[in-house]
């Protein structure tokens, strides 16, 4: 069964990237829009950048509302992924296969998933960004942890 995320949700997607994840960027956007998904990409479109910056862009569209989850792409992931987390309300993970990206969307609620250029293939990053949007939280015994996590995360 094909997954219809604009009839399910018609929410917006976050994307952006440093200048290592255009490539990645651009692919995720052609592959996951022709099923559906909308995005706002949020740069950079090659020019030489600071991750922390896109980071900012991504991250405030989705405390915002105005974009459902967001995705995140450097070199490695884990400048985006220590940048995202920076921000209160922001579960981000750094994806780098398909059980922990499952895992991270059914156990953690994330809500931004940050990922490698340097590290993934570009078929790989699609694959792993349409496991993220398209994986539904468990909740449950889940919301319990999560909301640990942002009695931490607001002490």
């Amino acid at each position: 069964m094909e997954y219809n995320f604009k009839k399910e949700r018609n929410k917006m997607i976050a994307i952006g990237c440093d200048h290592a994840g255009c490539e990645m960027k651009a692919a995720i956007i052609d592959a996951l829009s022709e099923k559906g998904f909308e995005f706002k990409d949020m740069g950079c479109n090659g020019e030489p950048c600071d991750y922390p910056v896109i980071a900012r862009a991504v991250c405030e569209k989705v405390l915002s509302g105005e974009c459902e989850k967001g995705i995140l792409i450097c070199g490695t992931g884990i400048g985006m992924s220590i940048a995202a987390n920076k921000f209160k309300g922001i579960r981000a993970a750094l994806c780098a296969d398909s059980f922990s990206t499952k895992f991270t969307r059914l156990h953690n609620n994330t809500n931004v998933m940050c990922m490698g250029a340097r590290t993934l293939g570009v078929g790989v990053g699609t694959e792993l960004a349409e496991i993220f949007l398209t994986t539904e939280f468990e909740g449950g015994r889940h919301q319990r942890r999560i909301d640990l996590i942002t009695e931490i995360e607001n002490e």
